[in-house]
């Protein structure tokens, strides 16, 4: 089974900001123990006695909102590269899928409904390409908790019998769960993937997306894993 962990960056509906981000981390499961605890240890500098309780979220860390407000922007900012690099280093079948659309150029279509077609039609093409290669597995999106639970419900339900423009989702084995993210690290990660991204693309920021750039899904050098609606 492969989990895919989703989260945005940026506003759909903010006039301020150009871009909105979708992205996901695709990790086979016996991964997600080991990613969860290597996240852990980065959480556990700030407080060794309630580590559950530090969110690696990626705007509050940089912006030293909440309970980042004590550290310094150094420690904060070493704390978002040092999960970017758990992911870097991790086993070569985590992968990320992301969409990132610029929001006037598709107006008046909605940008989440189009980057979530296209992180799971992505998704669920590279679950098709391992079976082609004789390694079958499903695979199931986990979101963080938000607005948009029950229009991509909705939207993964008609991707599935109705179709999207490339076909139907065949390789999916239920429409997505959604968790609270102080619940999963994953999540929390995916937040700082689309963090990442999002400064790359709306500020011309290549801080952190520098550490990930080469973990977007590819086959014989084509990159299948990053959208840009542009």
């Amino acid at each position: 089974m492969h989990l895919l962990y989703c989260d945005e960056s940026g506003s759909a509906p903010d006039p301020n900001q150009n871009h909105f981000v979708l992205s996901g981390i695709s990790l086979f499961e016996r991964q997600v123990f080991w990613l969860s605890n290597e996240l852990d240890r980065i959480a556990e500098r700030f407080d060794p006695a309630e580590i559950p309780d530090v969110e690696l979220h990626g705007s509050p860390m940089m912006g030293g909102r909440g309970i980042w407000q004590p550290f310094t922007k150094a420690d904060r900012i070493k704390a978002i590269e040092d999960a970017l690099h758990a992911l870097a280093k991790s086993h070569p079948s985590n992968r990320i899928f992301a969409c990132v659309v610029n929001k006037a150029k598709v107006s008046p279509f909605d940008p989440v409904e189009i980057a979530f077609e296209q992180v799971s039609s992505r998704f669920d093409h590279y679950l098709a390409r391992l079976h082609k290669n004789g390694d079958p597995q499903r695979g199931i999106i986990i979101f963080d908790k938000s607005t948009y639970e029950t229009a991509l419900q909705g939207l993964t339900t008609n991707f599935r019998t109705l179709g999207h423009r490339w076909g139907l989702l065949r390789n999916l084995s239920e429409v997505p769960l959604f968790l609270n993210s102080k619940a999963s690290r994953l999540i929390q990660l995916a937040d700082l993937v689309s963090y990442a991204i999002f400064r790359h693309y709306e500020r011309g920021d290549d801080q952190f997306f520098k550490i990930i750039a080469d973990r977007f899904d590819q086959e014989a050098g084509v990159r299948h894993g990053l959208c840009e609606r542009l």
